[in-house]
């Protein structure tokens, strides 16, 4: 049976979380009629995360209540082409949201802006280091867009989730207190930093001994009651520790929920559809233009719902699979190195020290997904390189997210895994310890990325996606330095006995590390090289935008989201100035 077609609209968002929400509020500003389609069901706070119940971490994180069901759609894993891919079938390094609002509604509010040099990676370490810094198989490159160009719409976000914060460059001026290392900025942070727990308390004071400049993270929990430019309020965090992995039950945490939703949603000319999976995007006969979606609803029925715009505004991997499903741009291939579809694929790479005391108590059930201290000293090229085998860098830093019962046992070295000594050693130790966490960049090579697998087919006969991802000897060396300088500071924060646990072997897609996958569907100047230009429009279909960290050529060493938000409205705002007063190319 033929799928049923539908009236046609101006503008379609594919997939409904933070870029989709943001991306349908500009346009729907613009006078467009948009339409947006959501696999999942809707979700909204006083329903779904009511604080009765947004507390269960049983129902929340173990059971994945929030997470993407690979029974319906999972992808295969491999860490190099000589291995067999086999599917994830259950979610474990990176959670994928389901529904309205996406992953957005379980992150935990860490927004940040990259560093300029990141966005300007290759050229900037070839001119400082030379091109025997580069491997031959590393194949980062520049973004296409600056810093600078970025900035305002930075700003834009943070006002939007009323990010708490303290600035370390106004205008070219270091601030006391903020990151000496940021990109200038226009104006500080809308809200103050959080307040500080005594764990991250304690972490600054002894980075500060050693010469470091410890500052607050920069937090979408809100550190005070907020009305953001939308008239939307938000309120005060409770730090109740449920962020990471958890919807927020007080209004406190940004999400497209708390932000954008309470306005869109009232607007005429913007409708959502939810349980509407979208399977391929169509083109007409000339291969150069996007005519339609075609998705199929909860009940099995399929339909065709054309667009004059459309937005890829899912999540990374769903991005750049429906791209490979659809026909849409040159699939990669790692032999030749030729094709675009797929390439760059990258994630981040982290490690940890445990801390503990036998005179302090820390209280780590107290906290918030962005309460902390950090140190950005080792990210990006903030200190230099020369000689010590890679690039790139990450931050050190204690956020003191919630110490979960269920998930949370620091233990000191040397504990057996279970039984009676394992047990008095949680109990001795829960409230005297914490951890100081590295987070670091993982460049992108020529042997990382994402292609469709020959065996493994959804629950429509789709090809899964397939992964194929290792961490090289750059992430290794980089995240050993990262974790030496880490215990540095453990050390001098005058513990017991602290306990170091290092990145070592292959990526593992057992235990959880991050949700920051990034690339496969990256920007650049040239078609040769990237699949999006630098306003994320396709250099194959020009009405087609591809907006989220699929676009990002290599992932450096903070958080995306900030960076993924500032991206989705540079894409708006050239789509509404330049685009609809002339369709085409942008570039």
């Amino acid at each position: 049976m033929a799928a049923q077609k539908l009236p046609s609209v101006d503008a379609l968002m594919i997939g409904f979380g933070w870029t989709g929400a943001l991306m349908a509020q500009e346009l729907t500003d613009a006078g467009l009629n948009v339409l947006a389609l959501e696999r999942g069901t809707w979700r909204d706070t006083p329903v779904d995360y009511a604080p009765t119940f947004a507390q269960d971490e049983l129902r929340y994180y173990w059971r994945h209540e929030l997470f993407q069901r690979p029974a319906h759609e999972t992808l295969t894993v491999r860490n190099n082409a000589a291995q067999t891919a086999l599917p994830m079938r259950r979610l474990g390094s990176f959670l994928p949201g389901i529904n309205v609002g996406g992953a957005g509604v379980h992150w935990n509010g860490q927004t940040w802006r990259f560093l300029p040099s990141d966005f300007v990676a290759r050229s900037h370490n070839l001119e400082r280091y030379g091109a025997k810094a580069l491997p031959a198989d590393m194949s980062i490159q520049d973004w296409g867009v600056t810093y600078d160009e970025l900035e305002p719409f930075y700003d834009k976000f943070e006002y939007l989730c009323g990010i708490a914060g303290k600035a370390g460059n106004l205008r070219g001026q270091t601030q006391d207190g903020g990151n000496p290392f940021e990109g200038p900025r226009q104006r500080d942070y809308p809200n103050p930093p959080m307040e500080m727990a005594y764990a991250p308390t304690l972490f600054a004071e002894a980075a500060r001994s050693l010469g470091h400049h410890p500052f607050p993270q920069p937090s979408a929990n809100m550190s005070r009651a907020y009305t953001n430019p939308l008239g939307v309020q938000m309120g005060p965090c409770s730090y109740c520790g449920f962020c990471e992995k958890f919807g927020c039950g007080n209004y406190s945490k940004a999400t497209a929920q708390t932000t954008i939703l309470p306005v869109l949603m009232r607007k005429t000319n913007f409708t959502l559809r939810t349980e509407a999976e979208v399977t391929k995007i169509n083109l007409d006969s000339t291969g150069k233009r996007a005519v339609s979606v075609t998705f199929i609803d909860a009940a099995g029925k399929e339909y065709e719902q054309p667009a004059e715009l459309i937005v890829l505004s899912a999540y990374i991997l769903h991005n750049v699979r429906l791209l490979l499903l659809s026909g849409i741009g040159k699939p990669y291939d790692p032999v030749t190195g030729q094709g675009v579809v797929g390439r760059n694929y990258a994630y981040q790479i982290t490690s940890s020290v445990n801390v503990f005391y036998d005179d302090k108590i820390l209280n780590p059930f107290v906290g918030a997904g962005a309460h902390g201290m950090i140190v950005d000293e080792f990210n990006g090229d903030n200190f230099d390189h020369s000689g010590l085998g890679f690039i790139g860098g990450g931050f050190i830093g204690i956020v003191q997210t919630g110490a979960r019962p269920i998930e949370h046992h620091p233990t000191p070295e040397g504990t057996p895994g279970w039984g009676s000594q394992w047990k008095r050693a949680v109990a001795a130790n829960y409230l005297k310890a914490t951890t100081v966490a590295t987070h670091g960049a993982v460049m992108s090579y020529r042997g990382n990325y994402l292609d469709l697998d020959p065996t493994y087919r959804d629950v429509y006969g789709r090809p899964l996606m397939r992964m194929t991802f290792d961490f090289t000897d750059n992430e290794h060396r980089m995240s050993d330095y990262l974790t030496d300088r880490a215990a540095d500071i453990a050390r001098a924060m005058k513990p017991r006995e602290i306990k170091i646990n290092r990145r070592k072997g292959s990526w593992d897609v057992v235990p959880y590390q991050t949700t920051h996958n990034t690339g496969g569907a990256i920007m650049g100047n040239d078609p040769a090289t990237s699949v999006v230009n630098r306003y994320q429009q396709s250099w194959d279909v020009h009405n087609l935008f591809v907006v989220g960290a699929s676009a990002f050529p290599q992932n450096p060493g903070y958080n995306p989201t900030g960076t993924v938000a500032a991206l989705t409205y540079w894409a708006a705002d050239a789509i509404k100035s330049r685009y609809l007063k002339s369709p085409g190319l942008l570039t």
